[in-house]
């Protein structure tokens, strides 16, 4: 009698460095989540809510974030050029400025067809109106030659670590708490993530002491630090840095010799203060102190998935290399080349996002609307979460300064730990899932961030609209503590 077949592939034989990649924003609170949403499609009643609410991640026209009309309308003739063989119908019936078609046409004229391959690196004149977005914001030239159109910025960091990445000492310099991709990315690549404790007590600012100390500790144990990574504002922390760390950061790379990578996506999302891009912080010092910064490597990234163009699904973003060697520049080609080009449509929605109407053009009045509305929606959304954490016992939260997250602290009694301990889970990981059990709300606990002993944390986007979710979360929340208590 024949046997069974045995499957080729098992758990056991598959890359064990994928199994230890873990990534909590889409972890097993997320597929439950996805698993009611389900149950609610199909009419079941059983569930004590009626909505779910994915505030697990920025993924804002999920969450009713509308789409910019300007943007969209452009990609419309982008996918399909023969509505600008009725342009009096487009003008006429259906809205469109007169801006809108001569952009749509002024991209084809450079791309050919969003549906064919671009240069590796990008489609030359979009990378050019990245450089000339970068010379208006820094104030500094920008070479579009060292300008790589990515998949969104995940894609950017993909490639610069596996080309920073050599093998398994290889050591990465990475902020705790931070948003997953960077240790699941390194956890991949077989190489060592360098955690370094941001400053809860400074609204989450970088700790130049925490960073030399988690430095010097990864040397002493034979690890090649090679790199650094800030993420600002921050993700998960909505931390917006000062000028004055950065330039500390900056000053700490020089000194160590290390890359710094800048993750920068959320750099429109700033409500306290003002947005200090690294590349501006670099020229300064370097003419500040002719010759002092000229070796400082500086990687930094930008998406349309964020900010107010919230675009997360046409995947378009670029990163821009700053004083790094010609031959590593040859490699980063080569290694971006594998994967043929990024998302031409992608490309094309990042030209429009560092290239928007301008005052004056017949595009910019409604633009400035509906960016300064979702703007306006985000911050106050935002507020209006702070102050409900503010009445919620044990729970602590800083202002909301940037990015689209709170990252409250939370006490909990220590029966709820003792339940959480049985349940095999961290307490705010059994907070986080009795939430989800009860209200419907998906929120990542801090744990899938990185926290310091015994502190908890949780993670929640302010997109989505109304504030009843936000009742939900109080009146629960009332509940999970009087039942621990």
């Amino acid at each position: 009698m024949a046997s069974t077949p045995r499957s080729r592939l098992n758990y056991e034989n598959i890359n064990p460095h994928v199994k230890a990649a873990k990534y909590a924003v889409r972890g097993e609170l997320a597929v439950k989540s996805e698993e009611y949403r389900a149950k609610l499609a199909r009419g079941d009643t059983d569930l004590p809510f009626k909505q779910v609410v994915s505030a697990n991640i920025g993924n804002p026209q999920e969450l009713d974030q509308k789409p910019i009309t300007f943007f969209r309308q452009v990609l419309s003739l982008l996918e399909n050029p023969k509505l600008l063989e009725h342009e009096d119908v487009l003008l006429n019936q259906l809205g469109y400025k007169s801006d809108v078609l001569a952009r749509a046409k002024w991209l084809l004229s450079k791309v050919g067809s969003v549906g064919a391959y671009s240069a590796s690196n990008g489609v030359p004149a979009i990378r050019q109106a990245v450089a000339d977005f970068l010379e208006r914001r820094d104030g500094f030239p920008a070479n579009q030659a060292d300008i790589y159109m990515s998949g969104g910025a995940s894609a950017g960091v993909n490639t610069l670590l596996h080309i920073i990445c050599a093998d398994e000492k290889s050591g990465i310099l990475v902020p705790i708490p931070q948003y997953p991709l960077y240790t699941a990315s390194l956890a991949v690549l077989n190489a060592t993530c360098v955690p370094y404790f941001l400053d809860e007590s400074k609204n989450w600012g970088t700790d130049l002491t925490a960073i030399k100390e988690a430095y010097e500790k990864a040397k002493s144990e034979g690890v090649d630090v090679r790199a650094i990574v800030i993420i600002n504002p921050g993700n998960p922390t909505g931390a917006s840095l000062s000028e004055e760390d950065i330039r500390a950061v900056l000053d700490f790379a020089r000194a160590e010799n290390l890359v710094v990578m800048a993750d920068e996506v959320y750099q429109t999302n700033v409500f306290v203060g003002e947005f200090h891009s690294f590349k501006r912080v670099l020229r300064q010092l370097q003419q500040e102190q002719p010759g002092a910064f000229d070796g400082v490597e500086l990687a930094s990234l930008h998406s349309v998935s964020k900010g107010m163009v919230g675009e997360c699904g046409h995947r378009g973003g670029y990163f821009e290399l700053v004083n790094f060697d010609p031959q590593v520049q040859a490699e980063i080609y080569k290694f971006v080349s594998i994967t043929l080009c990024a998302p031409v449509i992608g490309q094309c929605l990042v030209e429009l996002m560092v290239n928007p109407p301008r005052e004056g053009d017949p595009s910019h009045e409604l633009y400035a609307r509906e960016y300064d509305g979702i703007y306006n929606g985000l911050k106050g959304r935002a507020t209006a979460l702070h102050r409900a954490f503010a009445q919620m016992e044990g729970v602590e939260c800083g202002e909301p300064q940037g990015s689209m997250y709170l990252f409250p602290t939370i006490h909990v009694p220590a029966k709820a730990a003792e339940a959480a301990a049985k349940e095999g889970r961290k307490a705010d990981e059994f907070y986080c899932l009795r939430l989800l059990e009860a209200t419907g709300v998906c929120l990542v606990p801090g744990s899938g961030f990185g926290q310091k002993e015994n502190a908890l944390h949780f993670r929640t986007t302010f997109l989505p609209p109304g504030t009843e979710w936000v009742d939900r979360i109080v009146g629960f929340h009332k509940e999970f503590m009087d039942k621990y208590r």
